[in-house]
């Protein structure tokens, strides 16, 4: 209300002075208009409130001053507060169709409504679910000439009365089914005006479509209503004006609109409005629609016009994923984006928001909050300005790569030829050969040579690009300036996006190392100087795999492993026992994830999508387990949805199982074994193996073949690795043969030995495969191939401890009656090194110099390392140059599941820090 207040004359000349100087100091125009009765002068200045930024957001006033002077008597009117109130009272809240898809979940939408706090609330609403496409059905129907689109049409308005039904009562209801019956009377019109023609023009269509949002939106707010709280719905084809910017979109014309706004907020001043999403109208006042992903378009809209505080996004997931949960399982959600990293994300394909969501709320800092409605207690993700990465923060690659994601079905054109370095306008000439043909350029890499230039386009459309491009440079292409043409087909694409990550050391190569460690080629690269992206093109039978990978590397552990299990016998069932004990503590010390999905035994197998709860592995495998199929076992645990590395340990002493160790590896696999058939099998194979291993990104282990848990080929590998000349290695490697001749003392037997040896589980079920001495010549001769010589199994002497008639004999009960029959053989030998002052051990020996091997029963001084043995324990010396006055001596337990499990388990360390693990 405007006060008015009599004034001296002699005051008027300071009031001009002090209103000019209000508006140098806030930069505003106002009216001000002065009227002087006695000289009949009227003066008017244009005066204009415009506020700072940080007060634009609030409320607006009107300033109106005039004096009129009678005398000495001036009027003066004060400014008054518009009824307009924009600024950060205002949060705007955006529900689709999955939100408002029943009444429940209207009812659910309207409760989350009345309960927020905000001083005034703007509530964007879309159809219910699947309404537009059943409102595009009907168009579709009636140009067709098909007679369903009435009992179609009748099926729309019996949805939203049943709706309204169950919702509201008395006036309210009577209302709204008066609307949607006029409503629906008005379509079936105009669709029979369709149906008459055959055809119906993009206005009638938007027209037609648009009405899912504008029944929804009178729903909700009569809910509201019905709840208490004040409330008025607007159809925002008043409000928002668009006009076409072709590709299927639109361009706010905000001018406009923000003009529109404040005469709809003059006669509807509300609190709380909800508003149809989607829809608008066009400068001429003609009915369309805000295309793909309209209704967040219209929130994002609302919020720069009404310069809200907030824009919240409503769905069905708890926020933005660092990858799409459907294909990275463990993928988690982020607490904050920046406006560019959504932007990227939402172009890369994730489930995020459209790209043009982002823009009209960017220029007003406007933050974005994305929350599940099915979840109130979830946070959500906020998109908002980037936030200063704080000092300690800095050292986690995590605050810069915020997520992947992947866009399948791709082809990628490579152009090429010595032609086009440094001709001016090739690359212009490509991409509007490509125009021509409406394709869309997803990426674009091209060397700094200028050799060539290639670029990713949707496959569906790969073939009439290449064709354009032929024709386009026929005569270059025959003239030899380019060389071809290529188009490489299945392609994806994966984008890593963070903020300033291109130029933040370390995440290039940790990516790219992620990639390579799960045996992932890329084929083309792009990095945009904005720092926002890293884009790879891969196979697209890659890409789940890839995706895993770099997620794993930079969200989960340091390393995760998806772990298969062979053989779960005697050693196997202690492995899955020690990580069952230890996984936990793996995780939180050094972020490695070994998780087991699958153990595979003779007979049964056991799989998990997730991993295998080990502390009942065994009970699982009985109710769940599934005939044992190796090819099916290998293809599930390497075939899982997000973990990038496999590893198969085989615990068997299976040849048939060594045999697909070239396969696995080839494919990406890596294997960890104390198998010795495979390094002991024949030498063309061996070779085969060790050369593919050097050869690619995956990994060979095999500790436990030769001493258990002893390190002794890591021991070996060292001395080579580091330049040393191995000369001799010599040992006692069988942990069984160790125990009997460590007891074979005095005046015992030696077949009483050997019967105490097999009653403590020292021996296989069948003495002789120890006494034989073949396992101790497979690690002969594994060690001997290891220092560089070519020796077959055969070429290694191996003397048996086993009797020649006793070698044949029909069972181990036979074998184990009949040798004590032969003890005073042994036995004098025994004796014979006694009378020396020596004792007996069974010893294998790689003579590096002379490229030779042996296994034998030897003598030694009492004196002597190997003499001073006890128990099962194993002794290996290396003689080097480095160690050649006084061997290297590793010794230790060389027999027992606990100690070669422990020294498979060691190998499954290794592996993981050479895939990326932190060392303790």
């Amino acid at each position: 209300m405007a006060l008015s207040t009599p004034i001296s004359s002699s005051y008027l000349p300071r009031l001009y002075s002090q209103l000019a100087a209000h508006d140098a100091a806030v930069d505003t125009k106002s009216r001000i208009c002065l009227s002087n009765a006695s000289s009949l002068l009227q003066r008017c200045l244009t005066y204009k409130a415009g506020f700072p930024s940080h007060l634009e957001r609030r409320e607006s006033y009107n300033f109106k001053v005039s004096a009129s002077v009678t005398a000495d008597v001036l009027t003066l009117e004060v400014p008054v507060k518009s009824p307009i109130v924009k600024g950060d009272t205002w949060s705007i809240h955006k529900f689709g169709g999955t939100c408002v898809g029943t009444a429940q979940r209207i009812q659910n939408v309207a409760n989350i409504v009345m309960e927020d706090g905000s001083e005034r609330k703007l509530v964007v609403v879309s159809a219910m679910s699947k309404v537009t496409d059943m409102m595009y059905d009907l168009i579709e129907k009636a140009q067709s000439r098909d007679d369903s689109y009435e009992l179609a049409l009748d099926a729309v308005y019996e949805k939203h009365k049943l709706t309204a039904v169950e919702l509201l009562d008395g006036d309210e209801l009577a209302s709204f089914l008066s609307i949607l019956t006029r409503d629906i009377n008005n379509l079936k019109a105009m669709l029979r005006a369709i149906y008459i023609a055959g055809h119906g023009t993009e206005s009638f269509s938007a027209f037609v479509a648009g009405h899912g949002e504008l029944w929804s939106t009178q729903i909700l707010s009569a809910v509201i209503r019905k709840g208490g709280i004040e409330c008025t719905w607007m159809d925002t084809r008043d409000v928002l004006i668009v006009t076409p910017a072709g590709s299927n979109q639109v361009d706010p014309d905000y001018e406009e609109s923000e003009q529109r706004l404040d005469n709809w907020l003059l006669k509807n001043p509300s609190k709380v409005v909800v508003a149809t999403g989607f829809i608008a109208s066009t400068p001429q006042n003609i009915p369309t629609t805000l295309k793909r992903d309209g209704s967040d378009f219209s929130a994002a809209i609302m919020g720069a016009l009404f310069r809200a505080r907030q824009v919240i996004i409503w769905t069905d997931v708890n926020g933005v994923y660092s990858a799409d949960p459907r294909k990275v399982s463990e993928a988690v959600v982020l607490d904050t984006l920046s406006y560019q990293e959504a932007w990227e994300m939402s172009y890369f394909g994730a489930n995020v928001l459209h790209p043009r969501t982002i823009i009209p709320v960017m220029q007003y800092d406007i933050p974005i909050v994305i929350r599940n409605i099915f979840n109130l207690s979830a946070p959500g993700t906020k998109i908002c300005r980037a936030p200063v990465i704080e000092k300690e923060e800095k050292q986690k690659l995590v605050a810069y790569v915020k997520g992947f994601a992947t866009i399948d079905n791709l082809a990628l054109v490579n152009v090429e030829g010595t032609g086009m370095a440094g001709v001016p306008g090739t690359a212009s000439a490509i991409f509007a050969a490509v125009k021509d043909v409406g394709a869309n350029v997803i990426m674009i890499s091209q060397a700094s040579s200028e050799h060539s230039v290639c670029f990713a386009v949707p496959e569906k459309e790969v073939k009439a690009v290449a064709k354009a491009l032929e024709a386009r440079f026929r005569q270059a292409l025959s003239a030899g300036r380019l060389s071809q043409v290529a188009v490489i087909p299945n392609c994806s694409i994966l984008a890593a996006v963070g903020q300033k990550m291109a130029s933040t050391p370390g995440v290039s190569a940790t990516l790219f190392n992620a990639l390579a460690k799960a045996n992932i080629n890329v084929r083309a690269i792009a990095q945009g100087s904005s720092e926002y992206n890293i884009t790879v093109v891969i196979k697209r039978e890659d890409c789940v795999r890839a995706l895993k990978a770099v997620h794993s590397r930079f969200y989960l552990s340091k390393t995760s492993i998806a772990v298969g299990i062979i053989g779960p016998g005697l050693i196997g069932a202690t492995l899955l026992n020690q990580l069952r004990d230890q996984s936990a503590v793996l995780k939180e010390k050094s972020k490695t994830d070994l998780r087991v999905m699958g153990i595979i035994g003779t007979n049964k197998m056991l799989l998990s999508d997730t991993g295998i709860d080990l502390s009942n592995w065994k009970e699982l495998q009985k109710e769940k387990g599934e005939k044992a199929d190796l090819d099916k076992f290998v293809h599930h645990v390497h075939g899982n949805h997000f973990i990038p590395n496999t590893v198969l340990v085989d615990c068997t002493s299976s040849t048939e199982v060594a045999d697909h160790y070239h396969d696995w590896l080839h494919t990406g696999i890596h294997v960890i074994t104390p198998n010795k058939k495979a390094n002991s099998g024949p030498l063309d194979k061996y070779l085969k193996l060790r050369a593919l291993q050097r050869q690619s990104f995956t990994h060979y282990f095999y500790e436990a073949t030769v001493g258990a848990g002893l390190p002794i080929m890591h021991t070996l590998r060292d001395l080579l690795q580091t330049g040393d000349k191995i000369i001799r290695i010599e040992g006692i490697f069988s942990g069984t043969l160790s125990y009997i001749f460590n007891s074979f003392v005095d005046t015992r037997s030696f077949s009483e030995v050997v019967m105490e040896a097999k009653a403590a589980g020292y021996t296989e079920p069948d003495p002789r495969d120890d006494l034989a001495g073949t396992d101790v010549a497979r690690k002969v001769i594994i060690l001997a191939r290891e220092c560089g010589l070519n020796l077959e199994l055969s070429d290694i002497p191996v003397q048996s401890l086993v009797p020649n008639p006793l070698k044949e004999t029909a069972s181990v009960d036979d074998f184990m009656q009949q040798l004590p029959s032969f003890d005073s053989d042994i036995a004098a030998k025994r004796q014979a090194a006694e009378d020396a002052g020596e004792v007996l051990r069974y010893v294998g020996v790689v003579d590096v110099r002379n490229q030779k091997g042996v296994v034998e029963l030897r003598k030694y001084k009492k004196q002597h390392p190997f003499a001073q043995l006890s128990g099962s324990d194993n002794i290996i010396a290396f003689t080097t140059e480095r160690y050649n006055k006084q061997s290297l001596i590793v010794r230790g337990p060389g027999a027992g599941a606990e100690v070669t499990a422990g020294g498979v388990f060691s190998d499954l360390l290794r592996l993981a820090s050479n895939l990326g693990a932190p060392s303790c």
